[in-house]
This record gives C-alpha cells, sequence and structure tokens, in this order.
C-alpha cells in the first residue's frame, strides 16, 4: 500500500469529508478524492460510503481506519521519544569501559548521577576489549589510550599516571620502604599479558628495581588489574598500580612517590550522530565534573 495514500485515507476518516481533509493536508478536494480512489481500486475494496452528508467508513474502511490509527499513534509517540532524547536527559544510556576502570573508579560515582538525571536508564559494559560504537554495541565509551576507531568524537578526559603502592600490614612486616634501593628487597606482583601492555609499560617496577634480580621475587603475575589490587590490599606484595585504581583506596598507600610509570590519556568517545543527544551531553559534562574533582 502507497504510504501518501494512506496518509490521506487516515485523513479522510478523521475528517469524514474530502474538503476538510484537504484543508488539513493543503490539497484540493479533487487531488483528495483522486488518492482515496486509487487506494480503493489498489485494495479493490471500498472503503466510504458516499452520502450528502458527508462520508461513512464501509466495514473494510474500519478496518484500515484502525490500523492507520495505530500507526500514527506510534509514530506520534516516536517523535515524542526522538525529540526527549534531544531536549530531555532521559532514555536509555550504554556506558562502555574497561573493567578495572568502570569497576573501580567509574561506578562509585554513578549513583550522582542517577539522582541528578533519575530519566535516564543507565547500562554499564565492562571489558577490556574494545566494543563497536558504529555499531550501536554502546553509546560513550571511556577508552583507555588513543581511540583508534574512526569518525568518532574524542573528548580527553584524564592523562593516568602510576605510582607504587603497598599495604600497611606489609610494610609493617617488612620494614619501611624509603628509596629506590629498599624495592630490590621486595616481594612484586605484576601485570601479565593483556590490553594494558598496549598503551603502557605496566610493568615498569621490575625496570626500576633490576628486573633481573626483581623476577625472582614476583610472587604474582596477572592480566587482572583488579586482581593486582586485591593482592596488594592483602599484604602480598608491592605493585605498579594505575593512580584511578589506586589512589582512593584506604587499605594501601603509595610508597616513593617521586617515581612515576609512563602515563598515558584516556578519552571519552561516542559516534558522531549523537553529538546532540541531551543524555550524551550531561553524561560527558557530568564525567568531565567528576574527573576535574578527582584531579583536585
Amino acid at each position: 500500500m502507497d504510504w501518501d495514500k494512506l496518509r490521506v485515507f487516515h485523513a479522510v476518516a478523521e475528517a469524514g469529508s474530502f474538503t476538510r481533509a484537504g484543508e488539513i493536508l493543503h490539497l484540493s478536494q479533487s487531488a483528495v478524492s483522486r488518492q482515496v480512489a486509487g487506494l480503493e481500486a489498489s485494495l479493490s475494496v471500498v472503503l466510504f460510503h458516499r452520502h450528502s452528508r458527508g462520508l461513512i467508513l464501509t466495514e473494510q474502511g474500519e478496518t484500515l481506519f484502525s490500523t492507520t490509527r495505530d500507526v500514527y499513534a506510534k509514530v506520534a509517540m516516536t517523535e515524542a521519544n526522538l525529540s526527549s532524547g534531544r531536549d530531555h536527559p532521559e532514555g536509555p544510556l550504554t556506558i562502555s569501559t574497561t573493567n578495572a576502570f568502570g569497576t573501580i573508579w567509574l561506578t562509585p560515582r554513578l549513583k550522582a548521577f542517577h539522582q541528578a538525571y533519575p530519566g535516564i536508564e543507565l547500562k554499564l559494559k565492562t571489558s577490556d576489549d574494545a566494543l563497536d560504537l558504529a555499531m550501536r554495541e554502546a553509546d560513550v565509551a571511556v577508552r583507555m589510550g588513543t581511540p583508534t576507531q574512526p569518525d568518532l568524537i574524542q573528548r580527553h578526559l584524564m592523562t593516568v599516571h602510576s605510582h607504587i603502592y603497598a599495604a600497611p600490614g606489609y610494610l609493617a612486616e617488612h620494614g619501611p620502604i624509603e628509596s629506590a634501593d629498599d624495592l630490590l628487597e621486595q616481594s612484586i606482583i605484576i601485570y601479565g599479558e593483556g590490553p594494558l601492555s598496549a598503551i603502557a609499560s605496566p610493568n615498569w617496577l621490575l625496570n626500576r628495581s633490576g628486573e633481573a634480580e626483581a623476577r625472582h621475587r614476583v610472587v604474582l603475575e596477572t592480566n587482572n588489574i583488579y586482581c593486582i589490587l586485591q593482592a596488594v590490599e592483602s599484604g602480598l606484595g608491592i605493585s605498579a598500580l594505575p593512580d584511578y585504581v589506586a589512589r582512593d583506596r584506604p587499605t594501601i598507600r603509595q610508597i616513593l612517590p617521586d617515581l612515576q610509570g609512563p602515563s598515558f590519556d584516556a578519552y571519552l568517545v561516542y559516534a558522531e550522530e549523537l553529538r546532540h543527544t541531551k543524555r550524551i551531553g550531561v553524561f560527558r559534562d557530568f564525567l568531565l565534573s567528576q574527573v576535574a574533582a578527582w584531579n583536585y
């Protein structure tokens, strides 16, 4: 069925006459009549009984009008939803980021975002493999390192630094660590092969403490940053960790603050077509304000 003819039929059914429908559609009475006649011919049914007092829907016309009424209602609702997505911060928002950043840094801050924008339905996907935003696997993503996916808007969030961390219990057992020379006597937890290796050198602590000598003091190797964090908190050993993972943890402390590993940048990215979507904008601004407060 031709959509233009259905649109004219719907207007006629609502108005009850060709003339009034023509006024609504800005068409002549004869043009409206021709469109309805064409629709009737294509369907091989009569849709209206023509009377001097106006038009009355036939049984087949009633059936078709019921369908077009439902279609127009859904179109109107969709239009309203699309407009609200641009004008009001509401609707679904799927966020993608790494396991460590999402679990440790971002999740504790989402309550404040929800309280500010209760109309936004949050979904957080954490994975150390980047989701494809062009395929709408997520709406926005926080990426560690410079994004490589083309045609994405990129907003710099933070420069990620890393330092050495230890638990107070470990320091009480093994003595204070006051210089780089003291690292030669410590149990070390290192990062195994994983995504972080592609953007930074997570095991720079080995180089700082003499890699050849330090290898035999490695007590744990894992490719999961959260596992390293928990191992450090348990007192198993010391490790180099990104500051966004470890700096706010009350159970561990930064040692030798002048020793710092390679840094890298984190970005907020999203598709070009979402540039003016309100829920994307408020999440971007919220994230930037949280980063600014965290960096103080």
